[in-house]
Parts: C-alpha cells; sequence; structure tokens
C-alpha cells in the first residue's frame, strides 16, 4: 500500500510539472430563452482533435491547453452551432459561455421548439454524447406519458418490463435479465432496498415528478460499480436552475374498480443568489390512491396416476390506499471557477394500507373411480380478514410503512491545468415498518367441493353454509427492515494521450460502500379465553361480498368475512379476554442480520485515434467482505440455534469500447465488459426453517457465489437533425453461477444430513418433505437484439400531417441456463433464465401543435419463467401483458396546461400460470385509472 501510495504521489508530481505553460477553459452551455442547462453539447476546440462534452449542468473544461488563441464551437442537436474566440494564460481559467437558440432547423425552415422537443433534445444530445451505450429519457419526455412513477416511466425505454404490484410497475427488468441483476442509483449513489429478502428498489416508490432525467446504462465504464449485470439505472434529480423558475401540478382522478377519487399535487422552486455564487431548487409531490384489485389464485399438482388437478385455491379482494410524499433539495456552492460543491437530499414516504379479505380452499383431496379417474373432491374453506389496530396510522388497514432516504455532499475541484479532481460521500437509508398487522381466520372443512372451472378459470362450488365456520387463529406481527449504506468515491483525471494532436485521458479512483441490513419480526398467536366470545363466523360482525363486477368473473364470490372494524377493536393485549403465544415458526428463520463491505478501485483510460474512432479501456477492481448471522428453527415452538457466516472474494473486471463518428449523425460502438451480481441478502443467510406441521423445510445458502458476466455489445445510432433517433444493436451475455431457486418436494433425511451435517435432522426416517433453496447454476447464455426509432414526422406534406410523431422500439432476448438440476438431482434441459421476457415491445403515435398534444401509448411483454420448479410442471410462468394508455393536454395560457390521461384501458390483469399457458397460477384485475389536472409553468 505505501509503494502504491508512493506512486501515485509521483506521478500526480509529474502532472503538475507538465501543466507549466498551459491553461484551463471552463464555462456553460445554456438555452438563451430559457435559461435551462443543456447537458451533452459537444465543445470543439480548435487545436487538433481536442473537443469535451458538457455535464448534466451545462458545465464543460478543458484541462492543460497551451498558451494561445483558440476559437471554441458548441454543437447541439436541434440548435444552432455556436463560435466564441478564447485566449488562454499560463496557470489561468478562461471561462466562456454559451447561449444557444433553442430552434432547430429542418426543411430549410426554422421551427421554435417547444418543451416536447427541448426535452427530446437534451435526452438524446447526452445519449449521443455518452460514451456508453445509454438510453436517456428527461422529465419533459416522462411528461408526454401518463406515468406517476419512475417504473411507470421506465416502462417505455427500450429493453425494459416492469414486473407490476397492486397495478404500479414495481420491479425493473433490462434486457430480459431479473431484477436482482441491475442496479438503481440516484444521482450516482446507490439507494438501498425497503424490503426484507432482496436488493431490489421499489420503483414506485418514488414519484416521476421528482426527477430530472433517468439514464439507462446498458453498458458500464470501469469507473462504474460493477453490479449491474443488465445494465444500471441513475435517477438525476433536478439540479439548481440558472435563474428562478416556479412549477407546480394539481390534479385529480378516478378508479373504478373501487369508486374512489385519486389526489396529486407537486411543486418545484428553484433560483440562483450571491451573484449567481449558490444555486438552490426545492420540489415536493404528494400523491393519494385508493384503489383495490380483485385476485383468483391456484396452485396444481399431479397425481400418481397423471390427473392434473388444484390442490390449493383463493379468492381474493383488497381494498388498497397508497399515499406516497417525496421531497427534494439541491445546493450548489461555487466558490471560485475552479471549485464547486454541491449538496442534494431526497426524502421518500410512502404509506401503503391494505385490507384484504380471502377466500381459501385446501386440503383438497380427490374422490376417485375406480379406474382411477377423479370424480369429485373434499376439502375445507378459509375465510380470512387481513387488517390492523385501529389508530392514526393503521387505520383498521395493514399499514406498510416504505421510507427512503438519500443524503450526499459532493466537490469538483481543478487542481491544476493539467489534473482536476472530484470526491463525493453519501448515506442512504431504507426502512420497511409494518406494525400491529392483524389476521382473522375461519375455517370449516370435511366437505364435498365441486370442480366448476377450467384450467384457466379454475373454480370451485360448495352447498355449505360459511357462516357456521369457526373461529382458526387470530393473530398480530410487527415487521421492521432496515437498510443503511455509506459510500464515497474519488477520482482523478488527468491528460493523456499516446496519439499526437488527439484527445487522451487517464482516470483513476476509489470507491467504499458499507452496507448494513437488519429484519427483525414478530409474531403473536391469541385465542380467546372464553369459547363463547366469537363461536363462529355468522355470530361476529362481518362483510359478504358477492361476485357482482368480481373483475375476474362474476362467477366468483368472495363470501363472508369478519369486519375490518371488529378485527381492529379486538383488544388483544387484554390476558382477561385472550391467551397470548409466541409463534416463533412464522417469523424467526425470516430475521437476521448483514454487514456487506465494498471496496473498489479503477483505471480508465480514453483515447480518440482519430476525429471518428475513440476508445476507453480499463479495469476495475471490487474486493466484497461479508458476515451474515440467521436462525435455525427446528423446534416450531422456539428458537434451535443462530449460524453466522463470514466470506470475503474479490473480482476483476475488464472492458473496452469502442465509439465510431462515421458522420455528424451516425454513431457506431461496441464494447466488451464484465459485471457482477451478488446474491440476495436472505439468500445468503445462514438460516434453517422447519415447520414439521407442513412438513417443509427452506434454507439460506451462504456458499452462494456471485454472479459474473461476461458482456458484448454491438449498438448503431443515426440521428436526425429534426431532433430523433433510429438505432438498433445486439448483445450477447455469459453468466457464470447464476443463482435460482432449487425445489425438491421429495426431500428426505438422508438428503439432510448431507446438506446439513451437525444439525440434529427432523426428518423423520421413510418421510419426504419439501425443501426450498437458493443454489447457483452452471451457466446462461442471454442474447438478444434491439430496435428503436423516435420522430416526428415533419417530412410529411401539410401542416396537419407534419404534426404526428412516433415513439416505437422492439427488444428481443433468448436465454439457455446449464447446471438446474431437478428434485432428483438430474440436470434439466431447455430451461431458461428467469426473468427474461423473449419480446418488449413499445409504441406510441403522438399529434401535437403550439397548443395541442395528444398520444395513444402501447406496452406489450411476452410471457416469460418467472421461478423455476422441480420439473416443467412446477415452473412458474408470468404471463404476457398489454397496456394501452392515453393522454392529451392543452395549453391555456403562457403558464398553464390543463391535462387528461387514461391508464390501462386494456384492464390487463397481472397474471402467473404454472407449467402451462392455460394454467391459471395467479390472475389479479385492477381496472383502468383516469386523471385530470393543470400544470403552471412560470
Amino acid at each position: 500500500m505505501k509503494t502504491l501510495f508512493t506512486s501515485v504521489i509521483l506521478f500526480l508530481s509529474v502532472i503538475l510539472c507538465q501543466a507549466q505553460g498551459t491553461g484551463v477553459i471552463t464555462g456553460k452551455v445554456i438555452e438563451k430563452i430559457t435559461k435551462a442547462s443543456l447537458p451533452g453539447a459537444t465543445i470543439k476546440l480548435s487545436n487538433g482533435n481536442r473537443y469535451t462534452i458538457s455535464s448534466q449542468l451545462g458545465d464543460y473544461e478543458f484541462l492543460k491547453v497551451p498558451e494561445g488563441t483558440y476559437e471554441i464551437e458548441v454543437i447541439y442537436m436541434g440548435y444552432r452551432n455556436q463560435k466564441q474566440t478564447v485566449v488562454v494564460k499560463s496557470g489561468t481559467n478562461a471561462a466562456v459561455n454559451f447561449s444557444l437558440e433553442d430552434s432547430a432547423i429542418t426543411m430549410n425552415q426554422v421551427v421554435v421548439m417547444g418543451d416536447r422537443l427541448r426535452g427530446q433534445a437534451r435526452a438524446l444530445n447526452q445519449q449521443k454524447s455518452k460514451a456508453n451505450i445509454t438510453n436517456i429519457i428527461s422529465s419533459d419526455q416522462v411528461g408526454r406519458f401518463p406515468d406517476a412513477n419512475i417504473g411507470e416511466a421506465l416502462r417505455r425505454v427500450p429493453g425494459i418490463t416492469m414486473q407490476n404490484d397492486q397495478g404500479e410497475a414495481r420491479n425493473i427488468i433490462i434486457r430480459g435479465l431479473a431484477p436482482e441483476l441491475n442496479s438503481v442509483m440516484l444521482n450516482g449513489d446507490r439507494i438501498p432496498s425497503a424490503e426484507g429478502d432482496n436488493r431490489r428498489v421499489q420503483m414506485d416508490l418514488i414519484p416521476s415528478d421528482m426527477i430530472s432525467s433517468i439514464e439507462v446504462n446498458k453498458t458500464l465504464t470501469p469507473d462504474m460499480d460493477a453490479d449491474a449485470i443488465g445494465g444500471s439505472v441513475n435517477l438525476v434529480t433536478r439540479a439548481s436552475p440558472n435563474g428562478e423558475r416556479i412549477s407546480a401540478t394539481l390534479s385529480s382522478g378516478y378508479n373504478p374498480i373501487r369508486d374512489k377519487a385519486l389526489y396529486t399535487g407537486s411543486f418545484v422552486y428553484g433560483n440562483r443568489f450571491a451573484n449567481n455564487a449558490i444555486g438552490m431548487v426545492l420540489s415536493g409531490s404528494y400523491n393519494n390512491q385508493n384503489y383495490g384489485s380483485d385476485n383468483v389464485e391456484a396452485v396444481w399438482t399431479k397425481d400418481d396416476f397423471g390427473n392434473t388437478y388444484v390442490e390449493e385455491m383463493d379468492i381474493r379482494k383488497y381494498d388498497v390506499q397508497r399515499v406516497r410524499r417525496s421531497v427534494a433539495a439541491a445546493f450548489d456552492f461555487k466558490i471560485d471557477n475552479n471549485n464547486t460543491i454541491f449538496a442534494n437530499a431526497m426524502y421518500n414516504w410512502r404509506d401503503d394500507r391494505e385490507n384484504r379479505y380471502r377466500l381459501r380452499m385446501d386440503d383438497i383431496e380427490p374422490i376417485y373411480n375406480a379406474s382411477n379417474a377423479i370424480t369429485g373432491y373434499t376439502g375445507r374453506l378459509g375465510m380470512q380478514t387481513k387488517g390492523g389496530v385501529d389508530n392514526d396510522r393503521n387505520k383498521m388497514t395493514r399499514l406498510e410503512d416504505q421510507r427512503v432516504q438519500n443524503y450526499s455532499l459532493r466537490g469538483e475541484h481543478l487542481i491544476s491545468s493539467g489534473l482536476d479532481m472530484d470526491w463525493s460521500a453519501s448515506y442512504s437509508t431504507a426502512r420497511e415498518f409494518r406494525p400491529n398487522e392483524r389476521y382473522m381466520l375461519f375455517r370449516q372443512g370435511g366437505r364435498p367441493l365441486t370442480f366448476t372451472g377450467t384450467s384457466e378459470f379454475p373454480n370451485f362450488t360448495t352447498t355449505y353454509n360459511t357462516g357456521n365456520a369457526g373461529l382458526n387463529t387470530i393473530s398480530e406481527n410487527t415487521d421492521l427492515t432496515k437498510e443503511s449504506e455509506f459510500g464515497a468515491k474519488l477520482n482523478f483525471r488527468v491528460p493523456l494521450s499516446i496519439i499526437d494532436g488527439q484527445k487522451g485521458r487517464l482516470r483513476f479512483g476509489g470507491r467504499v460502500r458499507i452496507k448494513d441490513k437488519d429484519r427483525n419480526n414478530s409474531f403473536t398467536e391469541y385465542e380467546p379465553l372464553n369459547e363463547d366470545l366469537m363461536p363462529n363466523l355468522g355470530q361476529v360482525p362481518n362483510v359478504f361480498y358477492a361476485g357482482n363486477n368480481f373483475q375476474a368473473g362474476s362467477q366468483y364470490t368472495p363470501g363472508l368475512f369478519a369486519g375490518r372494524s371488529y378485527l381492529a377493536g379486538l383488544n388483544l393485549s387484554n390476558p382477561a379476554l385472550f391467551a397470548a403465544e409466541d409463534a416463533a415458526s412464522e417469523y424467526l428463520a425470516l430475521n437476521y442480520h448483514a454487514k456487506e463491505n465494498i471496496y473498489a478501485g479503477y483505471l480508465r483510460f480514453d483515447q480518440d485515434f482519430n476525429a471518428k474512432l475513440s476508445m476507453i479501456a480499463g479495469l476495475r477492481m471490487e474486493r466484497t467482505s461479508i458476515n451474515y448471522t440467521g436462525n435455525i428453527i427446528q423446534d416450531e415452538e422456539d428458537l434451535t440455534g443462530v449460524r453466522n457466516s463470514r466470506n470475503a472474494y474479490t473480482d476483476w473486471l475488464p472492458s473496452v469500447s469502442f465509439k465510431y463518428q462515421a458522420n455528424d449523425d451516425l454513431v457506431l460502438r461496441a464494447a466488451a465488459t464484465t459485471a457482477l451480481a451478488r446474491p440476495n441478502y436472505y439468500a445468503l443467510t445462514p438460516f434453517v426453517g422447519t415447520v414439521a406441521g407442513d412438513e417443509e423445510i427452506s434454507a439460506g445458502n451462504p456458499d452462494l457465489d456471485a454472479t459474473y458476466s461476461y458482456n458484448f455489445d454491438l449498438m448503431a445510432e443515426q440521428y436526425f437533425k429534426s431532433v430523433g433517433i433510429i438505432s438498433g444493436g445486439a448483445f450477447y451475455k455469459k453468466l457464470k453461477n447464476f443463482i435460482y431457486t432449487y425445489s425438491d418436494r421429495a426431500y428426505t433425511n438422508t438428503k439432510f444430513a448431507a446438506d446439513f451435517p451437525g444439525l440434529a435432522n427432523p426428518i423423520p426416517a421413510g418421510e419426504q418433505w419439501a425443501f426450498t433453496q437458493n443454489r447457483n447454476g452452471e451457466s446462461v447464455d442471454v442474447l438478444g437484439f434491439e430496435v428503436a426509432v423516435q420522430r416526428q414526422l415533419d417530412f410529411l406534406p401539410g401542416k396537419f400531417l407534419k404534426g404526428f410523431g412516433i415513439y416505437a422500439n422492439y427488444t428481443f432476448t433468448k436465454s439457455y441456463a446449464k447446471g438446474v438440476t431437478n428434485s432428483d438431482g438430474e440436470i434439466r434441459d431447455g430451461v431458461t433464465l428467469p426473468g427474461t421476457a423473449p419480446h418488449m415491445l413499445n409504441g406510441s403515435l403522438s399529434w401535437e401543435n403550439s397548443r395541442f398534444t395528444a398520444r395513444l401509448s402501447a406496452n406489450y411483454t411476452a410471457s416469460y419463467i418467472d421461478e423455476l420448479g422441480s420439473d416443467n410442471f412446477g415452473d412458474v410462468y408470468y404471463d404476457k401483458q398489454f397496456f394501452l394508455d392515453a393522454n392529451a393536454s392543452v395549453k391555456v395560457s403562457k403558464v398553464a396546461r390543463v391535462f387528461a390521461e387514461a391508464t390501462n384501458l386494456t384492464n390487463q390483469p397481472l397474471r402467473y400460470y404454472q407449467g402451462f399457458v392455460n394454467q391459471t397460477r395467479q390472475a389479479e384485475y385492477y381496472r383502468p385509472r383516469y386523471n385530470i389536472g393543470v400544470k403552471f409553468d412560470f
């Protein structure tokens, strides 16, 4: 380490000495009318092939410029080029600012751009100037679609599909790769996960109006975090404007599934002070939605005679309220021309309140005739109410309180004309708190069931009265998951070229991430001391839900349930009324503590070979150290023991990428990179959980290896001066040690003894239990291609036709997995990687003029495997989805625009199927949503 430190000091000393007799050129590129910063601008210097790209704030700099007089030119798609002359003196910083006219020259006409084209120009200029393969959408582009959260906006990006929760886009899949193989950042800092068992960032937690732009990096450079095999999403918040800005949005909507209203409001205020040395922007958002969903679920099985039937089925009715609050602040302090400090803060808080009424038919046993054909069934019914206590927070519902915070401080410093440095420090936290969550279950069984449905719409009917169902369980749980991450970066950049007259840069730096995650749940069951207090379901305050307007079909009747107010009002803490019992088997195996430290360093070398061809080559090293603690539950009533696991490993990640600027509008890219994906937190936890009553065992796997990926990408991008693009590319990924969920429904005591030596064996000899655990597969090959087009059809004749625009993209992905075993330990053939959607398609058709805009948008994702079973029959698939949305707006004054939106016009359900497309595993419906409001921009 001492030798390395000495070498760095000597290297920097040489660079500083070589910088004598040179100066620096810095400046900012903004719009002339709106004063908005223009990121992604190309700034050229009349001295060989020297150029640079403006930052997110529109800033740029040239290092180590020899004394002399130069001409600087700024090129920005959709804007007129601009030139200025500058004199550079030794040891000085020459500041040159540009103010570009916001107009595009198309078809020999000057067209003044509106908000949409300005946002599209900013996004495409950044995408064009990026060194890696990237998709960028700006806040103005997000506003063109009826997208309430970041997940909905991301669904429009080529190669991205989203998994939904209660009708809202939540988990991101990039190029067919599951959420665990992707990363999400806020202003370059990692966002921790509020969920207890994985690393996923809930994309529906952050409102779309809190973000300035979204960067989707599909290839990595050495200075970027490596844990992003599918891609890395960077959410860029609003930066300080170049003058005063005030904007606000107010809207209200309607969701017919529960006949409730929706409310949204947001604001932005920004300005500069102290002779523009201090910048500030404050923003906030509030969203309150009352809605719900209608749900049907089924679990399929096969008997020894080859008959397929439903062994468990649910009919569920959800009532949901989601309240999102988000506030953010950004400051910049320009100390002088060489030093600037930035501070950012963001706080997101979502309350998710839910009541669920679930009719479950389980313990279903077939009745056979002499030919072993099924002639009927017997089973039991369970009527469960889900809610919470009656207070100001729970409001008689299950409350899921999720909060994510991020605070960062960073600096940019010009040390000399030949060296600049930037640094950052950030602290982020995520928390999910579910206090006083209550369940009340009544059961009645031993009666015949009649299967009256189909495999696509499974259903049972019965003739007995559920009002006679007896009380089974009352429970209350409180769950708490917390994650924190401290991160710090230090980066240096120096001019270094191995080709005279060509641009070259050497970047190097370090990175540290300190992560801590803890899940601490509790679960208590209650039994009334007086059996007459609640003798059966019919004798307690209850509610009945018929099948009228049930979205899965009126043949489904949720039925009779204990009322939510009755459940909320039970005085469970009164020992004179209820006996309490801690239910260890329900939560102890879920609790864990995880510490994870990541240390990284990198070298990145940028070199232009000529005016058209450039290269980035480099190496990144990441050292991961983990310390996990989990629980062993082999007695359902108590904690048997605690297990601890430690591990440390180092990954070396080389990469090289090329960019070829064939002409002003055609860009060709190629990249060979490496990346990794660390296992989910809970998957690494050394827990063993046994539920003897259900004959089930689940276990963590501290021996899991991180998935390592080799990635190869090609991309061609043709840009239009009228602010558009057509692009196409192919990609191939080779994943080593991918992670999948192993399931064995014939797990024996012999297998347990081999997997867990030294632990008491809970499985009696001769019995077969169900076992699940995450394991490493051998490898996966992922290949695919994507095409995209985005263009205003201004080449069409007539003013009306010129108002049309298109936005469309298609992605194809195919995967081949090796090393997946079935319950007998045999290798399965023809297995695909879970989460790999083969077809993804986005399309929209718009029309606009200076006052009016209308857009019809579609999104399609083909079905894909979501969870591997022990064989083909047990595999679970996420079914195809087709969404149709529409929105329109009209400008009613210089500062106000009225808009209307409609989403999910196809009433697309969330549907899973098991084994075969016609075997429904889950079908959940939400109905369309409608919204109308007004936007102000002063």
